[in-house]
């Protein structure tokens, strides 16, 4: 009768046990899968470091010290958001970033270079083999590429057309490079802010009441900027500057240059 119940307490005992074990793999699991939103203090070091208040980025030093940020794309990969645990404002926050933070760790892969575009073969086919399409952000079960987030996650999930002057393409003619981490806390602000840099910054947009001399960004992606009201009226808005419906429009040149900080 003792025999029985040794017997019986251990395999109580082992159950227990495994009860735990699991639920610890659980946890491991459920970080992994991103259930909390994460702190962007690290990326917060970077740009802070590296980045100027023009948006030029000093890749030399980046590449030569690249620990701060190689740990923030360590903690993306292992904190892809939850849609039920993560608000909207907190996944459009991450993902801001994460576009940010892989371009940056694609340029000082290949650094040092004049231009994002000489990254890869020499004829680029947009979505095929361009330098947007390499799969360099790797979740584990999934590898994904900067245009996969900006045209399957930031463009298709978020009805936000300011997204478009919050990542950066590394290049002169991109909306700056915020040195500041975008939060959810403070994401409305800051997507106005950069609106109203970027249009306000006379070597990427001239805009009066009567005519408008516009970045590539808003004939590129025209529908994004023509939803809940019409281009002319977003522009109103972000800009600051009454413009008349019959205002001309004309495209300016992009300059793919890298947005690099003049190097002594």
């Amino acid at each position: 009768m003792k025999l029985f119940h040794g017997v019986y307490w251990v395999r109580i005992f082992k159950f227990l046990l495994l009860l735990l074990i699991l639920a610890s793999c659980e946890s491991k699991q459920t970080h992994q899968a991103g259930t909390e939103p994460i702190s962007h203090k690290l990326w917060n070091q970077v740009v802070i470091n590296y980045v100027d208040v023009s948006g030029n980025v000093n890749y030399q030093g980046l590449k030569e010290n690249p620990k701060i940020l190689l740990d923030y794309l360590e903690l993306l990969r292992t904190s892809r958001p939850n849609d039920e645990r993560w608000n909207e404002k907190e996944r459009l926050a991450y993902w801001i970033n994460l576009y940010n933070a892989f371009t940056l760790k694609l340029i000082i892969d290949h650094y040092p270079l004049k231009s994002i575009k000489d990254i890869g073969s020499t004829i680029q086919i947009p979505f095929i083999n361009s330098p947007w399409d390499i799969e360099t952000i790797d979740f584990g079960n999934e590898k994904i590429s900067l245009n996969y987030v900006e045209h399957q996650v930031l463009r298709k999930s978020f009805e936000e057309p300011r997204i478009h002057f919050a990542i950066n393409c590394a290049s002169i003619s991109c909306p700056n490079l915020r040195n500041e981490a975008y939060v959810a806390a403070n994401i409305d602000a800051q997507l106005a802010d950069q609106a109203q840099r970027f249009l306000k910054d006379s070597t990427k947009n001239i805009i009066t009441s009567e005519a408008l001399y516009l970045s590539r960004i808003f004939q590129w992606f025209s529908g994004d900027f023509d939803v809940d009201q019409t281009l002319h009226e977003n522009l109103s808005i972000w800009s600051g500057v009454s413009i008349n419906n019959s205002a001309t429009t004309q495209f300016m040149d992009y300059d793919w240059s890298l947005n690099e900080q003049s190097r002594p």
